[in-house]
């Protein structure tokens, strides 16, 4: 329990998952890096305007009443993570999560600066000197580097990128700026320098929780043991049967490249994070020795015990749970879709005067005063037109439209009228009114509330 974990010093390793991967790092850091600069209609394209409180996405401007539309993207990021984990087993943490993207980025500064497996292993039992401090200060400072234009990249979501980039060349950054730029960089450095594996095998709650998301024929990274035992080393030119021995020759190379450290041959565990490391290299053993590949491969249990073929797999891909996932994801996205199209262009939320709840004013008439706190959702003016019914002969005073500034807030009192001999048919207590708005401005759309008209005693 309390021995020091031995350093995992992954081996550099090519082929057609290690392509895809770095595909994934491409398309993933070119959102993440590019996305601040991307320019929508003269402003940040993707902007989370913390101290406005309005958030742009693209042609949307979010408010923090809108908050329910991030709690369904969770949700929807929850059931997509259990579909797919379902289905194909770790696939998010191979390939897409940015522990391993960052890992994968410094990995690759690493190999450049210190070099490969072997040669890092010897710099690091090696006496430090010059070549040793050289070395290491190169690694450290791309590390530094790529960490602090992370933290900076971060930041620009929050802060526009252009003004934050202006104030950075001047040292101009606020003491908030400075921080998470400073500490996003520093997790960075942290997660994918040091920590790397750790991440995976001890803090990210995933790996525990995955057992009860996949089953027997969930597609994951198999060693097909019928056909690898026992192992054995033999020369390329003899066959593994003449020896009375299976295909793994027990070269190793399936560990050293495995970034969390562990021995795929000894079956799925928490640690493996699917990303296919493993099948690459011990394709390329099995190319040299002329025997057909798959030894490692993607497969399901049942299909390697089975020896079923892919197409038989992929039958048994459709099961129960699979399909409740599904159902239940694409009915939620369908839903978040239809929501966010058909939402309104603005939000009123029609609010009592507290401090009078009715007054009498000339002629007899009884008269209500209502704030109508109004938010236009558009980055284009609207104007609203205000009606109001639910009261037989109940009038307004003061204006029967109001322009919208784009993407803004906007506070309109109003005050409604009931002549006297209709409020002395009523009598006294609350009626039920409703308001209703209508926008004028490019496709429109209308809102209806409620409220409720006091009469005085």
């Amino acid at each position: 329990m309390y021995v020091a974990e031995a350093k995992v010093y992954p081996r550099a390793v090519s082929g057609r998952f290690a392509n895809w991967r770095w595909i994934m790092v491409a398309l993933t850091q070119a959102f993440f890096y590019g996305m601040p600069w991307l320019q929508w209609q003269g402003r940040q394209a993707l902007l989370f305007d913390l101290d406005a409180g309005r958030f742009y996405v693209l042609g949307l401007v979010l408010y923090p009443q809108d908050f329910i539309y991030l709690a369904a993207l969770l949700v929807i990021a929850a059931l997509g993570l259990f579909f797919f984990t379902a289905l194909a087993g770790r696939l998010w943490c191979g390939y897409a999560c940015p522990q391993t993207v960052y890992t994968e980025m410094f990995m690759w500064l690493e190999r450049h600066t210190e070099g490969d497996r072997q040669a890092r292993m010897r710099l690091d039992r090696a006496p430090w000197g010059a070549e040793k401090l050289a070395r290491k200060s190169a690694k450290h400072a791309s590390w530094v580097a790529l960490a602090l234009v992370t933290g900076f990249s971060f930041v620009g979501y929050f802060t526009p990128i252009r003004a934050l980039g202006s104030s950075l060349l001047q040292l101009g950054l606020s003491p908030w700026e400075w921080f998470w730029v400073l500490f996003y960089a520093g997790a960075t450095y942290g997660n994918a320098g040091w920590l790397r594996e750790q991440m995976c095998k001890y803090i990210c709650p995933y790996a525990r929780f995955q057992s009860a998301l996949i089953d027997a024929d969930s597609l994951i990274i198999t060693y097909d043991e019928k056909r690898g035992e026992p192992r054995g080393s033999r020369a390329r030119k003899v066959a593994a049967l003449d020896l009375g021995q299976g295909d793994c020759v027990d070269c190793t190379l399936c560990v050293q490249v495995c970034p969390t450290g562990i021995d795929i041959r000894k079956g799925l565990q928490n640690e493996c994070i699917g990303c296919a490391a493993c099948i690459d290299v011990c394709d390329q053993v099995m190319d040299k020795l002329g025997a057909p590949r798959g030894l490692i491969r993607y497969a399901t249990e049942n299909g390697v015990k089975q020896q079923w073929t892919p197409r038989q797999m992929l039958a048994r891909a459709l099961r129960p749970r699979v399909l409740i996932y599904g159902s239940v994801l694409l009915a939620l996205c369908i839903g978040f879709a239809t929501s966010l199209w058909r939402r309104p262009d603005f939000q009123v939320d029609v609010l009592k005067d507290r401090n009078t709840l009715a007054r009498q004013v000339e002629n007899g008439a009884i008269e209500n005063v209502y704030r109508l706190q109004l938010m236009n959702r558009t980055e284009r003016p609207l104007t609203l037109h205000i009606e109001v019914d639910g009261l037989d002969g109940l009038y307004r005073v003061g204006p029967a439209e109001v322009v919208l500034p784009p993407a803004a807030i906007h506070a309109q009192v109003l005050q409604l009228r009931l002549p006297a001999e209709q409020a002395a048919r009523l009598g006294s207590g609350s009626r039920p009114i409703h308001f209703r708005l209508e926008g004028q401005g490019g496709r429109g759309s209308r809102v209806d509330s409620s409220a409720s008209f006091y009469l005085p005693r």
